[in-house]
């Protein structure tokens, strides 16, 4: 054996079990469908602070459960993020009336899946917001910052706030001023390992994540102190133009799994000795807070300091992942309340909007091969299959006369619903979220047009992208555009397909896409193919226009 664990099936369940025997956790049994860590000793009547991610960063998330930082954590499986019903499930098991905080790693599955739970929580009538952290600077200013170490800062932030007492819009707020105040970068020897599979070979990198992903660049430090300077003089130099630099900071020097205790002190004394004298107020007892496996490498992190967060920092807590120790205790194991939808049924019908509905399906599910063609030329080719799953979803819901067609909020929850649930991937996941929020926009009274355009500003909130970055908001943001300048009728409709058409045609002469996996594609291989997600918008609010008949 190389390695000590059981099964590579089993490591996730493992790890936490090992973790529960000592910190102050509930978790969920091994046979339930989530993996979530729940503070047993917690205060319903505080805000609750909930994070997650992937497994394989321990003692990220779970960890740092405890009173003081983290009400509850939500984990996937290795380096993959919870699913949104994990996340929503978690929601509802800890926040009371002074609702939650989601604080996210600014990853794509991470932002999606909590993003989602976030909205749905919200149609349920808790009081959730979100807090997205990007604290690496290794990356160029066109893409966008990762999720690093410095979460934890914010973890150990907001849990003090929330633990002292304050509402939700405080904590809300020294989380996002938290986030934006610290600047983060990594370095390794090696790449990690994960179970059942075996080490990529690969040269010492600078600039690394979390998921085994290559860095920036190939560095050849010859000890600690040349590593220290390679990975400090870009960090500082992003802080200075931050304006971090002007007041004095924290360091946290994150273990990424494979240093040993003594390489974690000869890099902290480093990070001293080369900053700037009186720069580094406090440091974090070094350790593996945010690691990635058995990665040989380390992480820098910087939080400009004031009052308040100097005493954050300092409070003690019950989380074991922030540097103390803990007796060993048995595991208990957490009830989640979920709520009972057996008996709900669907709203009131009605055959026109059920007709149209019906109409639109169809429309998506013929045009499935030529948006998989699309798609061949940025990604995997399936974009056509995912959308065509979801509508065929839709359809049966439909034809089963499970969708709410005389409600229209309630309908657009339950599409909604159904988008997350069987059509998959991130643009199911980010669909979702579209006909989450608008239903909800729709339930505080606003008109069809309104609430489609709040409904896409939370997409554009949880997803990342903007109009120009080759999405399908490049269709649909000038679709409703016209609505809203044309109104609803069919006029409307038909002047709403015809911007979405000019709107996906423009695409093909976008160069570089600013998100999706199409942002990872090099300019040539997408010039003159039209955004498969931006023609798929085509065809939905065509059909739409089609259906509603002459007026």
């Amino acid at each position: 054996m190389d390695f000590f664990y059981n099964d590579a099936d089993t490591v996730v369940d493992d790890t936490l079990a090992g973790l529960a025997r000592i910190a102050p956790i509930a978790l969920t049994a091994r046979d339930a469908a989530f993996r979530i860590a729940i503070d047993r000793e917690r205060d319903d009547q505080r805000v609750a602070v909930i994070s997650g991610g992937g497994a394989g960063h321990e003692p990220a998330h779970a960890g740092f459960v405890g009173r003081g930082m983290l009400t509850a954590a939500v984990s996937g499986d290795l380096f993959t993020s919870p699913s949104v019903e994990a996340v929503l499930a978690a929601i509802r098991a800890v926040t009371g009336p002074a609702g939650a905080l989601l604080i996210i790693k600014n990853y794509t599955g991470d932002r999606l899946n909590f993003g989602l739970a976030a909205e749905r929580a919200r149609g349920e009538g808790y009081a959730v917001e979100t807090a997205i952290v990007a604290d690496d600077i290794s990356l160029p200013d066109t893409v966008a910052a990762r999720g690093l170490a410095g979460t934890v800062l914010v973890h150990k932030i907001a849990g003090h706030a929330a633990a002292h007492g304050a509402d939700l819009a405080e904590v809300h707020r020294q989380a996002e001023t938290a986030a934006a105040s610290m600047a983060s970068i990594g370095l390794a020897l090696s790449s990690a390992t994960l179970p059942g599979a075996t080490r990529e070979t690969r040269p010492p990198e600078l600039g690394l994540g979390i998921h085994n992903e290559p860095g920036v660049r190939e560095v050849a430090p010859v000890d600690a102190r040349e590593a220290v300077a390679l990975a400090l003089a870009p960090l500082l130099d992003k802080a200075r133009d931050a304006g971090l630099l002007d007041q004095p900071c924290a360091v946290l020097v994150n273990n990424m799994g494979g240093c040993s205790p003594q390489e974690m002190h000869v890099l902290l004394n480093e990070v001293i000795a080369q900053a700037p004298d009186g720069l580094i107020e406090t440091a974090v007892v070094p350790a593996s807070l945010m690691s990635s496996m058995n990665m040989h490498g380390f992480s820098i992190t910087l939080l400009a300091l004031d009052e308040t967060r100097r005493a954050a920092l300092a409070a003690p807590v019950a989380a074991i992942g922030w540097p103390g120790a803990c007796d060993v205790q048995a595991i208990e194991t957490a009830t989640l309340n979920q709520p009972d939808d057996s008996g709900r049924g669907p709203g009131a019908q009605d055959a026109s909007m059920a007709a149209l509905m019906a109409a639109v399906c169809q429309a998506v599910v013929a045009e499935r091969k030529r948006l998989d063609d699309l798609d061949a030329a940025a990604g995997d080719g399936d974009t056509g299959t995912a959308f065509a799953r979801g509508a065929n979803a839709v359809a049966h819901a439909v034809e089963a006369q499970r969708l709410s067609t005389g409600e229209p909020a309630r309908m657009a929850r339950e599409i909604g619903d159904i988008l997350a649930r069987d059509m998959g991937g991130s643009s199911g996941v980010l669909l979702s979220i579209l006909a989450m929020a608008t239903g909800n926009a729709l339930a505080e009274g606003r008109d069809l047009a309104t609430a489609l355009s709040a409904g896409v500003a939370r997409m554009q909130h949880h997803g990342g992208a903007a109009r120009g970055d080759r999405t399908l908001l490049d269709a649909l943001c000038p679709a409703l555009d016209a609505l809203a300048e044309s109104g609803l009728s069919r006029k409307g409709w038909q002047q709403a397909a015809q911007a979405a058409r000019d709107g996906a045609e423009a695409t093909a002469e976008m160069r570089q896409a600013g998100a999706g996996r199409a942002a990872y594609v090099r300019a040539d291989a997408l010039a003159g193919h039209v955004d498969p997600g931006a023609q798929a918008m085509v065809t939905i609010v065509a059909a739409v226009a089609h259906g509603l008949g002459p007026q």
